[in-house]
């Protein structure tokens, strides 16, 4: 009888496995037979590409807990993984029913085995997969090195991993890569840098196995909904040799290292340029490329709509906790609602155009409509929802000309302009072609430059006649008070200014974002992660 009757088999007794299952001599499997869907601690492992060996078949399981048995079926591209607990197996289960494994761009599916044990015998085959578990249980304790696990004898595999990320419409940084790897192990250096107009990044695990891991289990799988994918392949380097701790780059053994301007150095982007290439997909081909495209954070139940800084959660969590979080049915924002309801807004202060500006740090603002007949609220319409959750939690109670905002997903699908002939005061635009949309071009270092509201400015597109009194004048202009400036010391075409306080910020961000600054340079500006 062939394998998949092993989820219809009714009759007690061993099942005979034919050699034509395996494509090796015929073996005897045996184990107490099962109700259809009635967890296991074996669990059945299906479309498993035909090189797949035995070492990844078991790092399937390790993030869950103990893999005890394994018995692959290579002709049938199948295998069955017994895990030391009924519990383990069910919160393995549990993940990947909302995260599909991705191992050499082939989806894995499983489910649970209608057999509780795997009785294997001593077949060439079961001896390799044997060996495998022995030398994973002893890397695991620290007995042995990582070559046995590698069916291949090669020796292991590197524990430096290179991540693009592909699709990159929302911010990637080198916290988000640190919080979702390390749920695999210790991260000891990170370094990220631009090339080819694509975000990578260079990350270095304690040990080749804890990388192997990561890879099966992030490979082809999305930050964030349908975009920002990663593509992960293990780097020629066994080290990285980070010089500078800042937001590009970091060595979590050495603390004392000094931030050197957030500049990365040239060795960081020498050894990038010197890691093997990955086969590149389409930019959308993350978003399609297998069903269902979870997100890391859908999977995990962690997109919640008014969550002041939920984006920061976004780090896929420990496989447990990710199982029982999706079990719990945690909302998502539905992709269509892109539209917010802003409210307590200062009416002798506000305009659509200053709305704009502010929400436009966050997203590509489409339409702004302040409301007629309360001016105190306004509909902002994104250019797509995962844009109007990331302007929510991060300006969400933020204080603006006095006030308190109050952002709530509004009903409306879009914001609908005036009839002609119908005039409203001005207070609904349009914005859909504005030149100042941010995130327009994919791959935009944007992205990478989204940080929540703070009394520190980052600004940019600085003219060389442009000196730091000038630049104090002009934001001291608005009765706000500058406490602090710093133009950067390899690049005076940006400077950090500190302001008062966050309110002023905001304030001095609207007024002064694209601030025409002479020699055709209009000034950029941003929240800042740093401080002076």
């Amino acid at each position: 009888r062939g394998s998949d009757e092993l989820f219809s088999c009714v009759s007690n007794g061993p099942y005979i496995m034919s050699s034509a299952a395996n494509g090796n001599d015929s073996k005897k499997f045996k184990g107490d037979i099962r109700s259809p869907g009635v967890p296991s601690r074996v669990i059945h492992v299906r479309k498993l590409p035909s090189d797949i060996n035995e070492a990844e078949v078991i790092s399937l399981g390790l993030p869950f807990g103990k893999v005890t048995n394994l018995l692959m079926l290579k002709g049938k591209n199948q295998a069955f993984l017994e895990m030391n607990t009924e519990e383990a197996a069910q919160t393995m289960v549990s993940y990947y029913s909302s995260v599909t494994p991705v191992i050499r761009n082939h989806p894995i599916f499983m489910q649970y085995s209608n057999h509780k044990e795997l009785k294997t015998d001593n077949s060439p085959n079961q001896v390799r997969a044997q060996a495998a578990l022995q030398a994973v249980n002893a890397v695991q304790t620290g007995g042995m090195s990582l070559g046995g696990v590698e069916a291949g004898g090669v020796g292991g595999p590197s524990p430096v991993l290179r991540v693009v990320v592909e699709n990159l419409f929302y911010p990637v940084t080198l916290d988000v890569l640190h919080q979702i790897f390390s749920k695999f192990g210790t991260v000891l250096k990170v370094i990220t840098f631009t090339k080819n107009n694509q975000f990578q990044a260079l990350l270095q695990f304690a040990d080749g196995l804890t990388a192997q891991h990561a890879k099966l289990a992030l490979d082809g799988q999305n930050i964030y909904n349908a975009c920002c994918t990663l593509r992960i392949s293990f780097s020629k380097l066994t080290s990285l040799n980070v010089k500078y701790n800042n937001d590009k780059s970091r060595d979590y053994t050495r603390p004392d290292l000094p931030s050197g301007d957030g500049q990365p150095s040239l060795e960081h982007h020498g050894m990038a340029f010197a890691t093997p290439g990955i086969i590149s997909a389409s930019p959308y081909a993350g978003a399609h490329a297998f069903p269902p495209a979870f997100a890391i954070q859908q999977a995990a139940g962690l997109t919640m709509p008014g969550v002041h800084g939920a984006l920061a959660s976004l780090a896929i969590p420990s496989a447990a906790a990710a199982a029982a979080a999706g079990r719990l049915g945690f909302p998502t924002l539905p992709s269509g609602h892109c539209v917010m309801l802003v409210s307590n807004l200062n009416p002798e202060r506000v305009t659509p155009q200053c709305l704009f500006i502010l929400f436009g740090v966050y997203g590509d603002v489409i339409r702004v409509k302040i409301m007629f007949n309360k001016k105190e609220n306004a509909l902002i319409q994104m250019s797509d929802g995962t844009q109007a959750q990331l302007a929510m939690s991060h300006l969400n109670g933020q204080k603006l000309y006095g006030r308190a905002l109050r952002i709530t997903l509004s009903k409306h699908t879009n914001v609908q302009l005036p009839r002609e002939g119908h005039e409203d005061q001005g207070l609904t635009k349009d914005y859909s072609n504005s030149p100042l949309h941010r995130f327009k071009k994919p791959g935009s270092k944007n992205y990478s430059n989204i940080f929540p509201p703070s009394s520190t400015l980052h600004l940019s597109n600085i003219p060389p006649s442009v000196v730091e009194d000038d630049l104090k004048m002009l934001f001291g202009s608005s009765a706000a008070v500058v406490k602090n400036f710093k133009f950067f010391q390899k690049d005076r075409k940006m400077a950090l200014i500190q302001m008062g306080s966050v309110e002023e910020a905001i304030e001095s961000l609207i007024e002064f974002h694209n601030h025409d600054l002479g020699e055709n340079h209009h000034l950029r500006v941003s929240f800042s992660k740093s401080t002076i």
